[in-house]
Order: structure tokens, then sequence, then C-alpha cells
């Protein structure tokens, strides 16, 4: 089964929600206490994919708001000057600020976020601030979970899914979960569901879709009997080492390996294997070939420091794939 987008569209992708500001730590293999210098970059799961996205080659465009700061002007620029359309992206006038996320490189296992989300300005998108006519212009509005954790984003997010069902536009719903931003897994349960059941696509982790259903240990064969009487038409759900598994409604099964690689920090894996994951989907690649695009680009980001400035190119990715099924062949 492929996915049919619709071709007659100025966008390939539009996403909708959060961008913000990583620090990512620039001294490797120490706690946070210690860390006294941080490397700023754009960071925020949708922002993330928009840019892996444009910088495979497909046109991505953007919708969120941003703070009028410094902090809110570097995101914008470094978007747009990757190719990402920011005419949508919205300047808070309320005296909101930029959310940051500090990170902590202890180990390549120890791995931590302090993130400061309390107030900030892409949790006030409006509803009105989200065009129809944007929207209609797009094959896929990929939407991220944050987004929900908070009105009025929760509400602009949820219209803009009920805009891309009207026009035909697919939705691609990342779960991205981020409890700090939850008042509790009930709250978080329900928006996630009310979301995954008008999407196309769903993608997450497993412990992504325990949350989602409110379960302590979910199964993905039940997962997908619940998804499947609604809207998806595939369901992809990631076993971190284990590799990432597709569903699809007409019930064929695809598997994908996980790239081993010498990693630097765990963060950043799920936006990159988002981006070259839907990269692929929309170009026609077929899903099994999306799994490994996916992993091979997950691989690539969490060897690097940054996550969105580490995205990818198709060249790289596939020099990977190569690289790592020759490598397979020669064992055999």
């Amino acid at each position: 089964m492929n996915i049919q987008f619709n071709p007659d569209r100025e966008f390939d992708l539009i996403a909708i929600g959060r961008a913000c500001i990583d620090l990512n730590a620039v001294e490797y293999n120490r706690p946070m206490e210690e860390t006294m210098t941080f490397k700023k970059y754009v960071g925020g799961s949708p922002a993330n994919i928009a840019i892996g996205s444009s910088k495979l080659g497909l046109k991505a465009g953007f919708i969120g708001k941003l703070a009028d700061d410094q902090h809110g002007r570097f995101i914008e620029q470094y978007m747009r000057s990757l190719g990402v359309d920011t005419s949508n992206m919205v300047v808070d006038e309320e005296g909101h600020k930029t959310g940051l996320a500090f990170t902590e490189i202890k180990s390549p296992e120890e791995c931590s976020i302090l993130m400061y989300r309390d107030d900030v300005a892409d949790l006030y998108l409006e509803p009105s601030e989200v065009s129809e006519d944007y929207i209609k212009k797009a094959k896929v509005l990929l939407v991220s979970g944050t987004a929900l954790a908070k009105s009025p984003s929760r509400e602009a997010v949820l219209k803009a899914v009920q805009l891309a069902g009207k026009n035909d536009v697919k939705v691609i719903f990342e779960l991205d979960y981020r409890g700090y931003t939850w008042q509790s897994l009930e709250e978080t349960s329900v928006y996630y569901t009310l979301v995954a059941q008008q999407s196309d696509v769903v993608v997450g982790t497993r412990d992504e879709f325990d949350v989602m259903e409110n379960v302590a240990e979910g199964n993905n064969e039940a997962t997908i009997k619940h998804l499947f009487n609604y809207s998806p038409e595939l369901v992809v759900i990631k076993h971190g080492v284990e590799g990432s598994y597709a569903y699809t409604r007409n019930g064929e099964t695809f598997r994908g390996q996980a790239y081993l690689t010498k990693v630097l920090k765990t963060f950043g894996a799920g936006d990159s294997y988002a981006s070259a994951f839907l990269y692929a989907l929309i170009s026609g690649k077929g899903i099994e070939t999306a799994l490994k695009y996916g992993s091979a680009s997950a691989a690539i980001v969490v060897s690097k420091h940054s996550s969105s400035e580490a995205m990818p190119t198709v060249a790289e990715i596939e020099q990977l794939i190569a690289e790592r099924t020759e490598t397979a062949d020669q064992l055999r």
C-alpha cells in the first residue's frame, strides 16, 4: 500500500506547533552543574521536522507563534535560510518568551533536557491565526503532540486538523510526548486520542503510544486494532534499538531495522526519523524504504551535536543505508 498525496499542492508539508531554542552542552561527559558552555540551535519537534524535510528537498512551511525578541528572530531567520516558508509564523505581541531547552550530555546513555516551557509564545497560537488558505496549499499537515498541551495552541491545532480533513490534506501526527507540559496522563490521553483518530498517519515510540492509551505496557496489535477503526491508514511504532514497525489499514506489516552508530546523544532522533520517513513517503518510495530512511537519518543525528543543524541530506542517508547493506551482505 502507498499513501496517495494530492499532487497539485504548492507545499509538500506544513508543520504546526513548537519552535524554540536548544542550548546543547558543548562539554561532553559531565553533569550540567559543571557545564559552562552551550551552543545555540533552533529546536522543537515540528520545527526540526520542517527543517529536516526542507534539507531533504521537500517544500516545507510552518505555522507557529514566535516571541518578539532576539530568540524569535533567530528562529525565523534560520528556518527561512534553509528554505522553510515562514509567512505564517506569527509574532507574539503579549510579551511571552521563547521556550528554552538546555541539554546535558553525561554519556551516550545519560542525556537529559532541562526545559523552560512556562508561558512560552508557541503555546499562545490562536485558532484565528491558522489560515485555511495556507493549509489547503499542502499535501501534508504535520502535527506534533506538544502543541496540544495548553490552550489556545490546543484549539489552533484542532482547527488545523479539521481544515486539513476538509481540504484533502493528509494529517501526520507525531506524538512527541513531553510530560512536563501536561497536567496529567488522563488529559494527554484524551487529546492525543482525539487527534490520532482524525489523522492519516500516526508516528511515535511504543512508550508514547502507551501514554496515548493511558496503559502501563501496551502492545502493537491492540494499538492498531483501535486506530484502524478511525481515519489512520498507517501507524508507525518505534521500538528503539529493536527497530520500527509500520502497519497499514489493509493488513500489511513492515519492519525497519535500527542502524547502530556511535551515539553522542539521544535527543533529536525522533525528529530526524520523522522528516526522512515523510520525505520517502511523500516521494513515493514506499513504506519499507521510508522505514530505512527514517532509521538512517536518526542514526546520523544521534552521532552529532545538534538536532536541527545535523539533519542529513538524501545523499548522506542513502550512503549510510548502502554501507550497512554492504556490510550485512559481507557478514552473510
